[in-house]
């Protein structure tokens, strides 16, 4: 803490957002977000870490994604000490670690002389991330028994007793360059002039933990040139030292099956997370777009007027965990508990409905074996007739169930547990690199997702491979003109996931 007798009420978390991965985000870390009235974060964070923060937080960029103006240093240790002083909590959200090459004394200089309050959060730093996800041992029992870190800038900005290149040519152990790039051909040659084998081992390793991460292995003399030729750009780490030679040709991180895959994920906001999150895990770079969004429906009048008389239904059918969210926190919202539901039988269209189901510990008693609306359809005629339905829905979708119970001698009432709108406009990064070519696939997951994805890209849509979640959706995109790379065979997150894999296998990778 900066002070046992601050002056003001407010408190700064200086928290370290590590390399890029927001898996690597410690968990104090997201707490402070969850906290956080304000955060300040530079531009080498990853943006989907913000998603910890409360929804109305105020988010400032330090700098505009890597290009034009960044802000001042003296301008963000003003900042910081003008909201505190007004008694908010402010995160400052560093890439890496905030006491590693991040400017950190400046800030607490800056938060001490104001006496304000502070909390300091340490992160994965960019060194020890580059070497875990290229397989690099920092240290080595045979070749290295310490570690350095080195700002690569400083052969430049510091004179030259700023660093003792005689000593770290013969430091023992593993020299990271950080902010190296452009200065390369001064700090290496410097290093083989005091005696640095040029044979010796080292990685350039650019947006460490990022899906699109690259590795380039070379010895020391052509550490330079190999920048220079692939005319690579920060943010990038090299590792110098004879412990790089212990690294695997291939690493893990690049060995995952979807790796150099970019999948933009069109599920609505409150889902996009975790179904991306499946193909985070294989390697691939999400990019995020919902497609449609969910909302309350516009009255609940008919919902309470249905819940009022539950007693009277033998069946309550739930089509999606969305239906099941939404009726039951009105449930709660207005008689407390779901003993409400004692005299009533629980259908599920499928698995992940019934876990929503579980959370709130209620069973379905009936889930078909397939995710689909022709599935619940059969498992619930041999009930239909003389049955009362109660069917939670969305405002949009099939007619298919109520129809064929209807059919079959059920009395059905149908209520709108939740709204389902399309999407107005598409982010404008998603619609540059979609036209760009450097989407490979498109997730679409229901018909209305198909029907709002084709009003909001249009025929930019075939510039990328349609994978769908089931065969309704096929034909839905197939109505609209579109033909889809891969189909789910099993109509969920794991079957979609696999979809893709399985394409990949058939020689669909660009």
């Amino acid at each position: 803490m900066a002070s046992e007798n601050p002056k003001h009420a407010g408190i700064v978390y200086l928290v370290g957002a590590g390399p890029g991965e927001p898996g690597l985000m410690t968990l104090r870390g997201a707490d402070c977000l969850r906290r956080a009235d304000v955060v300040l974060y530079d531009f080498l964070a990853n943006p989907t870490i913000l998603a910890h923060a409360r929804a109305g937080t105020e988010l400032i960029c330090c700098g505009k994604h890597g290009r034009g103006a960044m802000m001042s240093q003296d301008e963000i240790n003003r900042q910081l000490v003008q909201l505190a002083s007004q008694g908010k909590c402010v995160v400052r959200l560093k890439g890496g670690d905030p006491v590693v090459f991040a400017r950190c004394g400046e800030e607490l200089q800056a938060l001490r002389s104001a006496q304000i309050v502070y909390e300091i959060v340490p992160g994965v730093t960019a060194a020890q991330a580059a070497a875990s996800y290229a397989g690099i041992p920092l240290t080595h029992r045979d070749d290295a028994s310490a570690v350095a870190f080195i700002a690569g800038h400083e052969t430049i900005e510091k004179d030259a007793s700023g660093l003792d290149f005689d000593a770290l040519a013969r430091f023992p152990g593993t020299l990271v360059y950080y902010m190296g790039v452009t200065t390369a051909p001064a700090w290496t040659a410097r290093l083989m002039e005091a005696g640095l084998d040029p044979q010796t081992p080292c990685a350039v390793i650019r947006r460490v933990t990022w899906p699109d991460q690259q590795v380039i292995r070379c010895p020391l003399k052509d550490v330079a040139d190999e920048i220079e030729a692939r005319q690579l750009r920060p943010p990038v780490i090299v590792i110098v030292g004879r412990a790089v030679a212990h690294a695997p040709h291939t690493d893990w991180f690049a060995s995952r099956p979807l790796f150099g895959q970019t999948v933009l994920v069109t599920r609505p906001q409150h889902q996009t997370a975790e179904f991306a999150r499946r193909f985070e895990e294989l390697g691939a770079r999400c990019l995020l777009q919902p497609a449609i969004e969910i909302a309350e429906p516009e009255s609940w009048s008919a919902v309470d007027d249905a819940l009022a008389r539950i007693s009277t239904y033998h069946w309550l059918v739930f089509s999606s965990a969305n239906g099941v969210r939404f009726l039951l926190e009105r449930l709660l919202d207005k008689h407390g508990d779901a003993r409400l539901l004692a005299g009533v039988r629980i259908a599920a269209i499928g698995d992940r409905t019934a876990a929503t189901l579980r959370e709130y510990r209620l069973n379905a008693d009936l889930t078909p074996q397939e995710f689909r609306a022709e599935a619940l359809a059969e498992c619930l005629l041999p009930h239909a007739a003389g049955g009362r339905f109660l069917l939670a829905r969305a405002s949009r979708g099939r007619e298919l169930l109520g129809e064929q119970l209807t059919a079959a001698g059920a009395a059905v009432e149908q209520i709108v547990v939740y709204e389902s709108r399309d999407v107005p406009r598409a982010d404008e990064q998603v619609v540059a690199e979609l036209r760009a070519g450097r989407i490979d696939w498109i997730t679409v997951t229901s018909s209305a997702i198909a029907r709002s994805l084709v009003k909001l890209f249009g025929e930019e849509l075939r510039k990328a491979k349609l994978l769908s979640i089931s065969p309704i959706t096929t034909a839905t995109l197939a109505e609209l003109g579109f033909e889809v790379a891969a189909e789910a065979k099993e109509y969920t997150t794991d079957g979609t996931v696999a979809a893709l894999l399985e394409g990949l296998e058939n020689g669909l990778r660009n």
